[in-house]
């Protein structure tokens, strides 16, 4: 059982990273007070356009383009959020629907370049992250061998990126403002605060950590880009509100459906769960976020203003 353990934990650290982005950037987003819906498409343009960036250049570049395409990314993913902002921000348009168009328009963007560019809907790439354990670390007794072996670089950068978040949003007056922007926007109005400028800074920060986790899938075991992510964006909000819109239950939201993910794919093959369909792993999380809103829906903490034009 251990060893069944050790061998499935960092397939479940794989599939949290790219969720914790992803859902760490609608943080932003929703605490401005800008609802993003579009996690989704957002993550698949930062994955369509890692792709190409690397298929296009990993013959010259080597393994440095691994962080290029990881940058190309993150600048496609915030670009296009540009237009959930202009919409939701300046046209004072449905977020919901608005959210819900840039998932519609980056399904159908990225499989029509990706046929114009390489021919096909999918778009393959010849190298990846090399897992690698950690020096030390990973000879320390029961963890090392589940959080330090076998492990992707990008794990340990999305961490700091997480961390960093967290001391932005919660330890810097930066923090506050935007945050105020999300509970009390007039108020914050009337202290000086560019409330367009705030939110906007929200829902570019979503556009590009949801690019970085598409990115993140492609580099570590995806290997092609195929049109989809598999409902990893949608998996990501439930995880936003299943972890009360605060970083550190994000962390462990995403952290408890990359498990669930995890199990439901290997489910199979292990003799103690083969018994129960995969299908039943598949959907707890989602029937997990449902059961927690229906008992916690009280005592939510989303933003106030989350989803109310300014």
């Amino acid at each position: 059982m251990w060893n069944t353990l050790v061998s499935i934990f960092p397939y479940a650290i794989a599939y949290t990273i790219p969720m914790l982005m992803t859902s760490l950037g609608g943080l932003y987003s929703e605490r401005s007070g800008v609802t993003n819906l579009g996690l989704e498409g957002l993550m698949l343009v930062g994955y369509f356009a890692s792709a190409i960036t690397i298929k296009m250049t990993e013959a010259t570049l080597g393994v440095q383009a691994l962080p290029v395409g990881i940058l190309v990314g993150v600048a496609a993913g915030a670009i296009f959020s540009l237009l959930h902002a202009f919409a939701s921000i300046n046209l004072k348009a449905d977020q919901v629907i608005s959210g819900t168009a840039i998932n519609m328009l980056a399904a159908a963007l990225t499989v029509y370049l990706a046929r114009t560019i390489s021919g096909s809907g999918n778009v393959r790439i010849l190298m990846g992250i090399v897992r690698k354990n950690i020096p030390v670390l990973s000879q320390i007794p029961i963890i090392g061998p589940l959080f330090f072996s076998q492990s992707y670089w990008t794990t340990w950068l999305c961490l700091a990126i997480w961390a960093l978040s967290w001391i932005l949003l919660y330890k810097t007056s930066f923090g506050l403002r935007l945050r105020a922007c999300g509970e009390h926007p007039s108020a914050v109005a009337s202290a000086g605060v560019n409330v367009y400028r705030m939110r906007y800074f929200g829902v570019v920060m979503s556009g590009a950590l949801a690019g970085l986790g598409g990115s993140v899938i492609l580099i570590t075991y995806s290997g092609e880009f195929n049109g989809t992510v598999a409902g990893l964006g949608f998996l990501s909000i439930a995880a936003l509100i299943f972890g009360q819109w605060k970083p550190l239950g994000i962390l462990g939201a995403t952290f408890f459906f990359g498990i669930a993910t995890t199990i439901a794919n290997v489910s199979q093959v292990i003799p103690s769960l083969s018994v129960i369909p995969p299908v039943f792993f598949k959907v707890f999380p989602y029937m997990a976020t449902l059961l927690a809103l229906v008992l916690f829906s009280k005592n939510s903490a989303a933003p106030k203003a989350s989803g109310e034009p300014f």
